[in-house]
């Protein structure tokens, strides 16, 4: 990609390098989407709560997806239990004081996160020592686990009980961009399941 292709030329290929790490997850990962959202649905529907947590962009798109099941996702239903790790700057910053940045979210997990509970660990690289050290955590408590990466899979997706891995690319913004899109499946999908088809 060079300037001299012309903006439109870039549009394109960034638009198509999104469109196919997509199209390669649902080949590679559409079954264990499908798990995914089964483990969701049958906590939230046991009255239990998803914990979700990643760095930087990981971070937003936690605090995007748990908005999204406690406020509405496309219907109106009632509130669902869902805690972006990612939001407490006290106690991200008393954390990573006190123990070491890497125990930022295992922290809370060990606080919040109770057997039954799921979990939604993200890492584009699989390799964010603050995301594995949570998922340590979770295997204590527990809590069960879902993994959002990219690439190789990294650490992470070996870790996790669930591992949905966008192997086409290695660049976060294309990893993230299916991450978002995977994100809103399982809150739609969620939803259909514990409160019927939208109207």
């Amino acid at each position: 990609m060079t300037a001299t292709r012309g903006p439109q030329a870039a549009i394109r290929e960034l638009f198509g390098a999104s469109a196919h790490a997509r199209q390669v997850f649902l080949e590679e990962y559409g079954a264990a989407l499908e798990q995914a959202i089964d483990l969701v649905a049958a906590a939230l529907a046991g009255g239990q709560k998803l914990l979700l947590f990643g760095n930087g962009g990981s971070a937003a798109d936690a605090q995007h997806l748990a908005a999204e099941f406690v406020g509405r996702f496309l219907t109106e239903r009632r509130a669902l239990p869902a805690i972006a790790l990612t939001t407490d700057t006290s106690a991200l910053t008393a954390i990573a004081n006190d123990y070491g940045y890497d125990q930022v979210f295992a922290r809370q997990v060990r606080a919040l996160g109770a057997a039954g509970d799921v979990a939604l660990a993200i890492s584009t690289s699989g390799r964010s020592p603050s995301v594995l050290r949570a998922v340590e955590a979770c295997r204590e408590r527990g809590v069960r686990t879902i993994g959002l990466t990219g690439g190789d899979g990294g650490a992470l997706a070996g870790m996790v009980e669930v591992s949905l891995r966008v192997s086409a690319s290695t660049l976060s913004a294309r990893i993230q961009e299916t991450h978002i899109l995977i994100g809103h499946v399982i809150c739609e999908l969620v939803d259909r399941r514990l409160f019927g088809e939208p109207a």
